[in-house]
């Protein structure tokens, strides 16, 4: 974690103005989690996020989403995201990654990957650092994916390289009953 206390506090239930309860009903019943509670300071942008990011969540991604979790870890991982990587490890685990994938995200697109995983990791890093898919990573994601699922594969990156700057700089808390992965710790 990059902060370890919040720049912008989450909202408690209390606090909420009727604007705020209303972007914050899309996330009930249940818990609402500490980015949400952030991001509802500036309620119509969170019901627009959630709109986007509804979007590259749901099976409209044409992604599968073990897929589209290793892309969203290892984005989450490059920008160095304690909470993004932390909330999306459970649900990589419940994608279908396991335990030593998670692990192998981490290391890089060289970690013993499949071709098909590697191209994801392999044009996360390069997403990441240029903001660019060269054209022999855009091969070999063609050898494997559909034109919608490399699309997918770009937006997904996007949303959780944007996703990861909000919390870093907001300073959002891991949520209760959640551990940060400790090669995160200080960042």
């Amino acid at each position: 974690m990059r902060l370890s206390r919040p720049r912008i506090a989450p909202l408690s239930d209390d606090q909420l103005n009727p604007e705020q309860k209303e972007a914050l009903e899309a996330f009930r019943p249940g818990p609402v989690l500490n980015i949400f509670r952030t991001l509802a300071h500036a309620p119509k942008a969170l019901t627009r996020f959630n709109a986007w990011g509804g979007y590259v969540l749901s099976r409209r991604n044409d992604l599968p989403p073990r897929e589209r979790e290793i892309v969203i870890l290892r984005i989450g991982y490059l920008c160095r995201s304690g909470y993004e990587f932390t909330q999306h490890t459970r649900i990589g685990l419940q994608s279908g990654l396991t335990e030593d994938e998670v692990a192998r995200i981490k290391q890089g697109p060289d970690a013993g990957w499949s071709p098909a995983d590697a191209a994801l990791i392999r044009a996360s890093d390069e997403l990441h650092h240029d903001q660019f898919i060269t054209e022999p990573t855009w091969t070999q994601l063609r050898r494997h994916f559909s034109e919608k699922q490399c699309m997918d594969l770009v937006f997904t990156a996007g949303q959780y390289t944007q996703v990861s700057m909000m919390l870093n700089t907001f300073g959002v808390q891991l949520d209760e009953g959640q551990t940060l992965d400790p090669e995160l710790k200080g960042y």
